[in-house]
């Protein structure tokens, strides 16, 4: 069956329950970055414009574990909304009281945005009667919360089996699957991935996938020094845990481990918090035995950026050093604009990523940032998420 979107819906007269990412970061009172609010705005927009009756949203913040927390409220993302869209957005005081209905029922009240469904320990455990009073506010079911999709919760995936038929997929679901299908449905060849980040445990899975799908595989950031001590490198004291170790061993046993590619140079340091002058080039493969190594150097930017000329399709997860000390950051941006300069699709995902690709100024250059890290990365270790398998079928 195919995933059906909200412009397939009839909407005018129905009251639609949506569940949204506005998992946002606040500091001191604010909002400090409303990427994901606003990526929400053109499906909460069509709703409005197509004449639903009532608007109730659904979203989490943060990780309250089950209990009510002030400090994880959805009221600033209430006020936002209210701004952005010019109308009154009304904040339950939890997902399920008593009152809930009460106002939906109320005429004067056309936008309700329920209070984070995490306070509900329900939530998180997919708990059926939870679903089922979520499900009670609405006649119409919208997931636009890519992020979230691959989580078994009841506001994603729990709630669909009450939607028989009526359960649709976001503007902001759909731009995330059509892109990530493109590197998981018959990629435009030749087909390269860069993974970084800090551990191979935490992307295995991923690893294992692309190696079997891509044309070439970089690695960088902390992840890349396992792979060079398996190959009888030395890596000093670089971050390399054993479990690390013997993964990477694993890996590099398979014969698609040809497809990888590693630095030959490294940015090390004796600390992190080393000063500028006390940071070196390490010229070799090879790291001495007191110092760390940070990020990949100049010469790997360089075989990096030149076999990278050659794709017309690339995933990238994951920084090629501690790119938040801009004595580490270089590495990174440079494939950041690397990618950006590429006659090809490109596609990031991943929260160090994105973040990357903002701080460098290349983000508008890229063909797809993917809002959800670990939605995006599971959808190309699996093909599917939970929620979206939902959406198509119920549960």
């Amino acid at each position: 069956m195919a995933l059906k979107y909200i412009d397939e819906a009839k909407i005018a007269g129905q009251k639609v329950i949506a569940r949204f990412d506005f998992n946002v970061p606040i500091k001191n009172g604010k909002i400090t970055d409303t990427t994901r609010v606003d990526s929400a705005l053109p499906t909460i927009k069509y709703i409005l414009d197509q004449g639903a009756s009532k608007l109730i949203m659904m979203s989490h913040l943060g990780r309250p574990d089950g209990q009510i927390n002030p400090k994880y409220s959805l009221n600033l993302v209430a006020t936002y909304l209210a701004e952005k869209l010019g109308q009154d957005v009304v904040l339950t005081e939890t997902a399920i009281d008593s009152s809930v209905k009460g106002i939906i029922n109320l005429p004067k009240h056309k936008i309700i945005l329920l209070e984070n469904v995490r306070f509900h320990s329900e939530e998180e455990d997919n708990g059926a009667d939870f679903a089922k009073t979520l499900a009670s506010y609405g006649d119409i079911y919208v997931n636009d919360a890519f992020g979230t999709s691959h989580r078994k919760h009841a506001s994603v995936y729990g709630i669909t089996q009450f939607f028989k038929n009526n359960s649709y997929g976001g503007f902001l679901l759909k731009q995330e699957v059509v892109a990530l299908m493109k590197i998981t449905d018959n990629p435009t060849r030749p087909f390269m991935a860069i993974v970084g980040g800090a551990k191979i445990a935490d992307k295995i899975k991923t690893l294992e996938r692309l190696l079997v799908n891509v044309d070439a595989l970089f690695i960088g950031g902390a992840m890349a020094y396992p792979f060079l001590k398996a190959q009888g490198k030395k890596v000093g004291k670089s971050l390399c845990s054993d479990g690390d170790y013997d993964l990477a061993k694993k890996i590099l046993a398979q014969n698609s481990s040809s497809k990888i590619v590693l630095p030959i140079d490294h940015i090390i340091a004796n600390s992190p918090e080393a000063a500028a002058g006390a940071v070196e080039v390490c010229k070799s493969v090879d790291i001495p035995d007191d110092m760390i190594g940070f990020d990949i150097g100049p010469e790997t930017i360089k075989l990096y950026q030149q076999k990278l000329s050659a794709a017309k399709t690339v995933f990238w997860n994951g920084p090629m050093g501690m790119f938040e000390n801009e004595n580490f950051a270089k590495g990174t941006f440079e494939v950041a604009r690397a990618l950006a300069n590429l006659n090809a699709f490109t596609l990031v995902g991943g929260g160090d990523s994105v973040s990357a690709v903002n701080k460098s100024g290349v983000a508008s250059k890229i063909s797809h940032i993917s809002t959800g890290g670990g939605a995006s990365l599971e959808f190309i270790e699996q093909g599917q998420l939970p929620g979206i398998q939902a959406l198509k079928f119920g549960i």
